[in-house]
């Protein structure tokens, strides 16, 4: 008749269970997660009273609503959210019905299915951290199950012993097993997750609402110096269409092929670009890009496009070159950039001429323009006025007050008015240096919409017309500032308490080893490995196998080595101790043979000396399971010891 299992090693699975499950809180629905914790919770209760054990008819109904809720909540059966759902709707059912020890164990192999599941949706330390902790945990009950001791100390210390012994083989695989790079097909097709950011069509005033969101959207790592602040600009969605309320890019794409090569000198920049996940396709680089990973594409906007959605934090190996010249202007590009959506109001015609005097040149209607905006009281803010209606003619004549985009849109619309070809470009500029890893964190509160107009003999140049009003922004101090400061009209604030310089560099610490951890663990792939590896002189798959199996097998030499030498010190201390006892009982003359097992050799010796018998019973019984024993630890040899001492013949 198979025992009880005792309660106190049941709540420690059941709790274990409970950490494991709890990540999923974000990732399934609400009400699957409500009806799995039900579960757990009507579990516990059958702990304390048994009348809560739930008839076999009832298990079956409530797996028939867990069925039903799945297919109304269109979990369906394959992908990510789906295998994740089932598991843990299984795991819920299962331990409702899990009274034998062998149901307990299969809670357990279903547990660890669903936190090795969190790794699809999250693979930060922190949730490695998290994982690692939980399922060290539920292997420490599943231990206190096998061997039926309540007490969790000794369960906690062996697997906290058998993970350190794990982990050198481990971390030896992960850098040298071969790996291969799967296609983007064989990827689960889930529902996008990615943080919202640019879009591709502008509104005035649409870029401010990023101004006060810190989620970060790329990370650049410069091989040298870090560019200045003014060659700062992110390149993203290009906009020459426009309606007079908004700005799209223009479905002209054949132009291409009319187009001047680029002309590009001075020093390059070779940077690294980890993209967090986007619901855009640009790949965010400085201008000019000219070398690119393969995949990417290029288009006559001078934009790189991934043709897939990057469902995933991606990196990309970039040179762009700051200083170039795009050559001559098509006719289709013309046409798209002087476009206006209906005749200009008359104001507008009127403050165009007023700017350019009888200087037809479009690089003084552009100064005339940036001293307007900086001499007739215009303003930055990252709340500006609401602008439905004539929203350029209004933030000229009226509002004299806007974001970004404002200033950007009325640049272009006014330059255009005057047949000058200008468009508006969106993007990131700047960023914060971390400079415990030195390189440059960009986040959505860096979103910043510029101009660019083309120019003959330069091509297509870079104005920014918010600099005339919010200079500070450009600045290489700003640079260094934090996204709070730049929230407050770009002041400088120089921060001289120590905690927070404290907390500054913490932040700094953390961003820098979450960049690290993406650079080496996330995105160790078949590249990065052969890179790695070449370094140590491995080099082909032959080389790569022929040493992953000699290290592999040194270590596991090693280990075997440390564990029967540690294993026979620890039986020769016991041995050496029980031999102090014979020789006692020897002096009396209670001689063991030699082929006289301990227990043979007690049962005479009590024959012999019964005034000893209850001694020798006792010290044969310790010696026994010290010796063959497996769960018997130091306490018991200091017990044994000190039997053995105070023996007295």
């Amino acid at each position: 008749m198979e025992t009880e299992i005792d309660r106190r090693i049941i709540i420690f699975i059941l709790a274990s269970v409970a950490l494991i499950v709890l990540p999923h809180s974000g990732h399934i629905p609400i009400s699957l997660l409500v009806f799995f914790y039900s579960l757990l919770i009507w579990r516990f209760c059958v702990l304390w009273d048994k009348k809560w054990i739930p008839k076999k008819w009832l298990v079956s109904l409530l797996s028939a609503i867990a069925i039903y809720q799945l297919y109304s909540l269109n979990q369906g059966v394959f992908g990510r959210d789906a295998g994740t759902s089932i598991f843990i709707t299984a795991l819920g059912l299962k331990i409702l019905e899990s009274n034998k020890e062998q149901d307990f164990y299969l809670v357990s192999y279903l547990a660890f299915v669903v936190a090795s599941s969190q790794f699809l949706y999250s693979q930060s330390i922190l949730m490695l951290g998290y994982i690692l902790f939980v399922t060290c945990s539920l292997f420490a009950a599943l231990i206190t199950l096998n061997t039926k001791n309540n007490d969790a100390k000794p369960a906690i210390k062996k697997i906290l012993t058998m993970t350190a012994q794990a982990i050198p083989i481990t971390v030896l695989l992960f850098f040298m097993f071969p790996r291969i790079d799967p296609p983007d097909w064989l990827l689960f097709n889930q529902q996008n997750t990615a943080v919202s950011g640019l879009s591709d069509t502008l509104r005035p005033g649409s870029i401010s609402k990023l101004g006060f969101s810190h989620d970060l959207v790329f990370r650049a790592k410069f091989k040298g110096k870090i560019p200045p602040v003014q060659d700062l600009y992110w390149r993203g969605p290009v906009f020459s269409q426009t309606d007079g309320l908004n700005w799209t890019e223009t479905n002209n794409r054949h132009f291409l092929r009319q187009m001047d090569k680029l002309v590009t000198y001075g020093q390059p920049s070779h940077y690294t670009v980890m993209m967090e996940p986007q619901d855009g396709h640009w790949i965010f680089t400085l201008d000019m890009p000219t070398v690119y990973p393969q995949k990417l594409i290029k288009n006559g906007l001078f934009q790189l496009l991934n043709p897939t959605k990057p469902k995933k934090r991606k990196q990309y190996e970039i040179t762009s070159f700051l200083k170039f010249n795009t050559g001559k202007l098509t006719d289709t590009e013309y046409s798209d950039n002087t476009q206006l959506p209906a005749q200009p109001m008359p104001e507008v015609t009127q403050l165009v001429n007023e700017l350019k005097g009888d200087n037809d040149s479009a690089q003084f209607l552009i100064s005339a323009i940036f001293h307007h905006f900086k001499n007739n009281d215009f303003s930055y803010t990252l709340n500006p006025p609401v602008m439905e209606i004539n929203p350029i003619e209004t933030f000229l004549f009226k509002a004299r007050s806007g974001f970004c985009g404002h200033y950007a849109t009325a640049f272009v619309y006014l330059l255009r008015v005057a047949n000058i070809p200008a468009r508006v470009v969106s993007g990131y500029q700047g960023g914060s240096i971390n400079k415990v890893g030195n390189f440059l964190e960009i986040k959505q509160s860096d979103a910043h919409a510029w101009a660019e107009v083309w120019l003959e003999n330069k091509g297509w140049v870079r104005f920014d017309p918010t600099s005339a009003v919010a200079p500070d922004q450009f600045s290489e101090q700003n640079l260094e500032s934090s996204t709070a400061e730049k929230q407050k009209n770009f002041e400088i604030i120089e921060n001289k308490n120590l905690f927070n310089r404290w907390v500054t560099r913490a932040g700094d610490v953390w961003s820098n080893m979450d960049y690290e951890w993406q650079q080496w663990i996330i995105h160790y792939r078949g590249e990065k490995q052969s890179k790695f590896l070449s370094s140590w002189g491995i080099t082909g798959i032959k080389s790569m196998f022929y040493w992953l199996t000699v290290l592999v097998f040194f270590m596991l030499g090693l280990f075997t080595w440390v564990i029967l030498r540690n294993q026979k010190t620890n039986i020769d201390k016991v041995l050496m101790t029980y031999q102090r006892f014979c020789d006692s009982l020897a002096k009396v003359g209670v001689i063991k043979r030699k082929a006289e097992t301990a227990h043979d050799f007690a049962l005479r010796a009590k024959q012999l000396r019964p005034d000893l018998a209850n001694n020798i019973s006792l010290i044969t019984w310790s010696y026994i399971n010290l010796q063959y024993k497996k769960d018997s630890g130091i306490d018991d040899f200091k017990a044994f010891k000190k039997q053995v001492n105070s023996f007295k013949a």
